[in-house]
């Protein structure tokens, strides 16, 4: 830590932990669609990615309307319910046309999945372009608070982690009070019994994969407020976002958040230091490390044997 005093490395570690902490939130809210999809479903959805682009091609449209009008205050909440309207429908149709097909197929959903998402990148190219685009964002998301003289902490960054915290606390709602997420978890766990009880596990499954790839959309509408996005945006979060939900352990909702706060933490605060892929090569080799001697994640699901 070589030419830093004491102070300006504890400024360091702050500013590099609330910048982590928007990365936090965009991994958390990508890897809480996929732990429900490929936790709760056992379905592996490379096409993922591309539902958080979804998410913010419609916040970057919905900023030009805006703009146009001079909404450009108002708009960004009617972008993230339109965000996640989209990617729901869209996962929807997918589930219904593809998806449904492939259950207790893992290695089959991985591939059409996969080719799913080089056809939804191709799509993007063809409609909006190649180019990165970049919403509007309004005045009220823009600049920072200075709790000290040496720390700036991004109001956008504030408002997404906000985002975050309500929707985190709604899928444990949905999941483990409403009576939809127990037909959900009763279709995981048993999926015979849940039938026999007249549970319709083919709608379950539609809304469940719908859900996640809803989640996905929040998230790319957050993305937006952090960086640019292109036609293969999604594609270049899915390795860590799979990382996440497998490091947490796969059916761990709590296991996903401390997984997704520890991953982005650590690459935020060596990114100052080392290289950016350095970074993520420590990152991964530290995940590696901790999977080889708890395969099953940092927080498993105890089931009865």
């Amino acid at each position: 830590m070589g030419d830093f005093t004491t102070t300006e490395l504890m400024s360091i570690f702050a500013m590099q932990g609330f910048a982590g902490i928007s990365l936090f939130s965009v991994l958390l809210l990508m890897a809480l669609g996929l732990a429900i999809i490929f936790g709760q479903m056992g379905v592996i959805n490379m096409a993922h990615g591309e539902f958080m682009t979804i998410g913010a091609y419609t916040t970057f449209f919905m900023s030009e309307f805006a703009v146009s009008y001079g909404m450009v205050d108002i708009y960004f909440p009617f972008a993230i319910i339109a965000s996640f309207l989209i990617a729901f429908i869209v996962g929807y149709l997918v589930e219904l046309g593809l998806i449904r097909h492939l259950y207790q197929r893992p290695l089959d959903t991985l591939l059409a999945t996969w080719g799913l998402s080089l056809i939804m990148q191709q799509l993007f190219r063809s409609t909006f372009g190649a180019r990165e685009v970049s919403p509007t964002l309004p005045d009220w998301m823009l600049g920072s608070v200075q709790p000290t003289e040496t720390i700036d902490i991004p109001i956008n960054g504030l408002f997404v982690l906000g985002l975050t915290i309500v929707l985190t606390a709604g899928v444990f709602y949905f999941l483990f009070k409403s009576k939809r997420g127990v037909h959900v978890r009763a279709t995981t766990q048993n999926r015979l019994m849940a039938g026999a009880v007249g549970i319709n596990t083919k709608r379950v499954d539609r809304i469940t994969f719908a859900l996640g790839c809803g989640i996905a959309g929040v998230a790319g509408a957050a993305f937006t407020t952090i960086a640019s996005t292109g036609p293969t945006t999604g594609s270049l979060y899915i390795v860590d976002t799979f990382m996440v939900v497998v490091f947490g352990g796969a059916a761990s909702l709590f296991g996903t958040i401390a997984s997704a706060f520890s991953i982005a933490e650590a690459q935020s605060i060596m990114e100052f230091f080392i290289s950016g892929s350095m970074a993520k090569v420590l990152t991964l080799l530290f995940v590696v490390g901790i999977l080889m001697m708890r395969p099953e994640g940092l927080f498993a699901s105890k089931i009865r044997k």
